[in-house]
């Protein structure tokens, strides 16, 4: 499934506004790239049910050159080679794999350890860097901004179940029994399938495009 024609157009007239907007010493011309912010936020606003007003107010907040976004994935596999899910509130508590926004400071797989400890309760250690996913390239449903995905095999060390702010349910499922209810714009049913293919095959090279 493609993005739409004009997604793709008003995401790179933001990218191109806010990397104007970092660089430009001429006050005419950030008036332009201001310009050009806010009618990327018109067509944004167009084609959604967000306003314009918030939209502008969300890319005003974006500053210096613009770069892709990135998401943080953890595949955690118990003894018993059942992968690990939690229910995000955030989603209408739908289920997806432990992960969310790269924090700075902290490298993209300690990112991974921290959010499973922080969404479900467990310890776990990273052994493979599985999948790098543009996505954009990967049919989930469209986003703002461009976005890279990082999906890593963990291995559990310990802890217990336990709920946070963000979720409200942690679970153990095997490949046959991945919940249906799936929160897309974190994770894809190919994506958690390609999980359980890497974990039984450890040599596989890691996905990327």
């Amino acid at each position: 499934m493609s993005e739409p024609d004009w997604l793709t157009w008003a995401r790179e007239m933001q990218a191109i506004a806010q990397t104007g907007l970092a660089f430009t010493q001429d006050q005419y011309d950030r008036e332009r790239y201001i310009a050009l912010r806010d009618l990327s936020a018109r067509i944004f606003a167009t084609y959604t049910d967000i306003s314009a007003e918030r939209i502008a107010a969300l890319f005003a907040g974006e500053t210096g050159y613009a770069t892709p976004k990135t998401d943080v994935r953890a595949a955690v596999f118990d003894m018993e080679d059942r992968l690990l899910m939690v229910r995000e509130t955030a989603d209408h508590n739908r289920w997806t794999l432990p992960g969310g926004w790269a924090d700075t400071n902290v490298t993209a797989a300690e990112n991974a350890v921290k959010e499973v400890a922080e969404e479900s309760g467990y310890q776990v250690t990273v052994t493979k860097l599985a999948a790098l996913w543009d996505r954009t390239r990967q049919a989930h449903p469209n986003g703002v901004f461009s976005c890279y995905k990082l999906f890593f095999l963990c291995d559990l060390t310990g802890g217990a179940p336990a709920t946070s702010i963000e979720t409200s349910e942690v679970g153990w499922f095997a490949e046959s029994d991945i919940p249906p209810d799936l929160s897309e714009g974190r994770v894809l049913p190919a994506q958690i399938r390609r999980m359980f293919d890497h974990r039984r095959n450890p040599d596989l090279p890691t996905d990327f495009e």
